[in-house]
């Protein structure tokens, strides 16, 4: 750090050579901070070293340091043409030879010329910085010889036609555009940092051209759209709509990407139908601030629909003539519809909405709108509408993809029929689709007329391939798994199920979901048990006394929780509170064991089960357990102050060994208990899933995107609430299962209908949370999501309704990947078609060229596409798909 501070500081102080290093005779007293290397300099070499180099910053010594000073105050002149030399036709062309240059001149421009050649003062903004410049006219008669032409020859923008006192570098203008596309710069803060780097103590010394800036580079947008799009290449064509922006490479569009008999041959190819459509994305999310502007009639494009903003004329004339529907949008998403519908106050615009392409996000061109007061159908209408005339001569399928697309959707091509501007194209096939898109990452395009876009493309369609082979592969092997393992029977009858759900759609995708009702709950178990207690088997009270210890159970579960939840300095009135708990659960106990000895005649019980909770679910909260009064009478009466509540046996039939139940006479009473544990568990499931559900949701609606502390601390609390809930589900699910067990259950009945639970099946559901990532065509939910199931090759209804809904599932997986893949190959394709159109357009212009400099900027771009068609053809690699 020391020896490079050491070097910069040395670079301050003037060279050890005295003399000028150039002509070795006039003193060395001044330097360029732009040239490197610390070479020092006369004035008249540093003038005459820089004469092609007018942006350069230069310092003079002035004894004691080096300060800050300028070409233009040493005497640097700028001839307009002729390599820098002053004009032939100019009366005193060498008066500026005649000045001496040496050391001790005191040149002034101003005060030694003679003749009619006077310099003008031009301000000049760079890249680097602003620049004040003597400027020469050249004097040569023709149309030429118009200042504002010269400039443009010099590669300087004119500010002014007619008397230009600022010109901006062709250098700046590009960077201005790069900037504001990559750094999202406006026009102020970038020019803010040209003044700070031309002065960074005193940037307000420096000439403020904000406003010169704003109107040149709107026209040196507008030149450079056209030079790149090939119209300065022929005077007499007439630009359309959308003529000056960039579509989609990848997306099919007749006559540009696809063969001029595609129609013949995509006909031969399996499922061609859906391969030839577009895919839109329809959003209108955006503030658009610049477009409310104090005098929009000033605001004039010079692009005006010719981008990818629509026609502003057409546009106010179809809104004036539209006729909106005034009835109330039945679709909960569709609120800015219905707020617009209320007033029609202070209109102006609040917002742009865009039809973009919904796989690469490119826009399309004159698809873009702005609102005039909120979302309405009649700008929708306008935009998308221009989407679907877009290059899509031939294509009848349509794709859109609309968060409100369900509303919009209804009374479309109405509307389209009563609008004197708008039209579709004929035997048009619409399939709205009602998705939120987020298209943020898609603005960024809007506008961008450089390659950058295609460049990314290329790089975009490889991960797509890549990732569309690896979903084919993680899809097909546990597809042929489970159909390997399936009845072919019942797989062609999925099979014919399939077929007609693709077909006809509608309700025949039903066919994915659970055509069955729930598995049974404990209150409906528990009704048919009541209903039949007056059989010879049952005795009347057993199952309300068999409900009474499950609920005891439960009750012990909820103590052990509230006793681990205290703290270690717990009040007085906590500790109290816990053994008031205990007294009266003890009783409660006692009780239902005196219940006990008489359902079972006054026989020995033996010893009762004590459960004991699982470490790995051990949270529980308050307030959730149903602790039920009792009289101080049962407290005194059946507390037993030996054993706590919480350790205590109760005593159920699943107690007794099954065989020695059926010895003693138990077996209607473990037959009650066995069903009424299986509504335990299927209630402990349900619950389960709510819970698991819920707490999925808060973190998805509130937590994380919680705008306050206040409601980030409610969100957690209300989560830890939720994950209390699926504690309490657990544990008694785990009892119930281990009752069921001890009760003789069939054990492949039991490990199918209910397995275990393990924490890392407790996750928060990602289809909740993160709906938009990756690898969720693979996904595998937990068992418990999937119903009740029953073993593998048992006529059952459930697990046969599980194995059909999971293989239409796995095969819809399989087919999805297989779609991709066979689609990013047609895309490869048509992205290559897509260069070589541009490259053999601009052939075409470079054989009709006359002027040489159209000839050679038309084959540059010739070389350019090509090494496009090039670089894809490599990357692709033998990818793309053939015809």
């Amino acid at each position: 750090r020391d020896l490079y501070l050491d070097i910069l500081l040395d670079l301050e102080k003037p060279s050890d050579v005295s003399q000028c290093q150039s002509c070795q005779i006039g003193e060395g007293k001044f330097r360029c901070l732009t040239c490197s290397g610390d070479q020092t300099f006369c004035r008249s070499c540093i003038v005459n070293a820089h004469q092609f180099l007018p942006f350069h910053k230069v310092q003079e010594w002035t004894g004691k340091c080096f300060n800050d000073t300028s070409l233009e105050e040493l005497g640097f002149i700028w001839y307009m043409g002729h390599g820098g030399q002053p004009c032939p036709f100019s009366d005193d062309m060498h008066a500026w030879e005649n000045i001496p240059m040496d050391a001790e001149a005191d040149f002034s421009p101003m005060e030694t010329v003679h003749g009619s050649t006077i310099p003008t003062k031009l301000t000049i903004v760079h890249s680097t910085g602003v620049f004040l410049h003597n400027i020469v006219w050249c004097s040569c008669p023709g149309v030429d010889c118009q200042q504002h032409l010269q400039l443009l020859k010099a590669k300087l923008f004119p500010a002014s036609i007619t008397r230009p006192q600022t010109a901006f570098t062709f250098d700046v203008l590009n960077h201005f555009l790069i900037d504001a596309l990559e750094c999202k710069t406006s026009a102020s803060s970038f020019f803010e940092k040209i003044r700070r780097m031309t002065n960074n103590c005193f940037p307000d010394t420096v000439p403020n051209r904000y406003r010169e800036l704003m109107r040149v580079s709107r026209l040196w947008r507008d030149l450079m759209s056209r030079k790149w799009f090939g119209f300065a290449h022929n005077d007499e064509q007439k630009l359309d709509k959308g003529d000056l922006a960039w579509f989609c490479p990848a997306c099919p569009q007749p006559g540009i990407n696809l063969p001029p008999d595609w129609q013949a041959r995509y006909e031969r190819q399996p499922e061609s139908c859906w391969l030839v459509s577009q895919r839109y994305v329809v959003d209108g999310n955006f503030t658009a601030q610049h477009m409310v502007m104090r005098k929009p009639q000033l605001d004039i494009s010079l692009s005006d629909g010719l981008g990818y903003m629509v026609k502003d004329q057409e546009y106010q004339t179809h809104l004036s003539s539209a006729v909106e529907s005034k009835e109330r949008s039945s679709c909960s998403n569709h609120r800015a519809v219905n707020a617009a519908n209320i007033s029609r106050s202070n209109l102006r615009a609040t917002g742009v909405e865009a039809t973009a392409c919904a796989r690469h996000g490119c826009f399309v061109p004159h698809s873009i709108v702005d609102f005039q007061k909120g979302e309405r159908h009649m700008n929708i209408d306008y935009s998308i509408c221009n989407a679907l005339n877009y290059h899509s001569a031939g294509i009848d399928s349509f794709l859109i993809i609309y968060d409100v697309g369900c509303q919009w959707s209804i009374n479309f091509l109405q509307r389209v029929a009563q609008s004197k501007g708008l039209s579709v194209p004929e035997d048009m096939h619409i399939v709205p689709a009602g998705l939120d898109m987020l298209m943020g990452r898609f603005w960024r395009l809007c506008g961008h007329h450089s390659i950058r876009s295609p460049q990314l493309l290329v790089k975009t369609l490889l991960k797509k391939y890549k990732r569309a082979l690896k979903g084919v592969d993680d899809t097909k092997s546990p597809f042929d798994e489970l159909t390997l393992s399936l009845d072919p029977e019942k797989i062609s009858i999925w099979k014919i199920d399939e077929k007609k759900a693709m077909e006809q759609r509608g309700e025949y995708l039903d066919i994915y979901q659970l055509q069955m009702n729930k598995a049974p709950t404990m209150a409906e178990i528990r009704l048919k048990l009541t209903e039949s207690e007056n059989t010879d088997t049952s005795k009347p009270g057993t199952v309300s006394w068999l409900i009474t210890g499950i609920n005891l159970e439960d009750l012990q579960d909820g103590l052990r929780a509230d006793i681990r939840q205290l703290p270690t300095d717990a009040t007085p009135g906590q500790k109290v509170s816990i053994e008031e708990k205990r007294q009266r659960l003890t009783a409660r106990i006692a009780k239902f064991h005196e219940t006990a000895d008489a359902m079972t005649a006054g026989m020995d019980l033996g010893t009762a089960t004590v459960h004991s909770d699982d470490p790995r679910f051990c949270y529980a909260g308050h307030d959730e357990n149903g602790w039920g009064e009792v009289s101080d009478e049962e407290i005194s009466e059946y507390i037993d102050e030996e054993i706590l509540a919480e350790e205590m046996g109760i005593w159920m039939p699943s107690s007794v060994p099954y065989q020695d139940a059926l010895a003693l006479g138990l077996g209607p009473l473990q037959a009650e208990e066995l069903e009424l544990r299986k509504g335990q568990a299927n209630d402990c499931l349900e619950k389960l899933r709510m819970a698991l559900g819920h707490k999925a949701i808060i973190y998805r609606q509130y937590f994380r995107s919680a705008n306050s502390t206040w409601a980030g601390t409610r969100s957690k609390q209300e989560a830890q609430r939720c994950q209390l809930k699926i504690d309490k589900c657990i544990r008694s699910y785990q009892r119930a299962r281990s009752a069921m067990e001890g009760l003789g259950m069939d054990k492949a009945t039991l490990g199918s209908l209910y397995q275990p639970i393990s924490p890392t099946e407790l996750s928060i559901d990602k289809e909740v949370t993160e709906e938009n990532r990756f690898g969720q065509g693979s996904d595998r939910l937990a068992w418990f999501w999937r119903g009740n199931n029953a073993s593998q090759g048992q006529d059952d209804a459930w697990i046969d309704e599980f194995y059909r809904v999971n293989w239409l599932k796995a095969k819809a997986r399989w087919n999805r990947w297989q779609e991709e893949l066979r689609l990013v190959r047609h895309e490869m394709s048509w992205t290559i078609n897509w260069f070589k159109y541009h490259q053999n357009e601009w052939e075409r212009r470079d054989g009709q060229a006359t002027r040489p400099g159209h000839q050679a900027y038309a084959y540059q771009q010739v070389l350019m596409w090509g090494r496009f068609v090039e670089e894809a053809e490599k990357n692709f690699n033998g990818c793309q798909f053939i015809l």
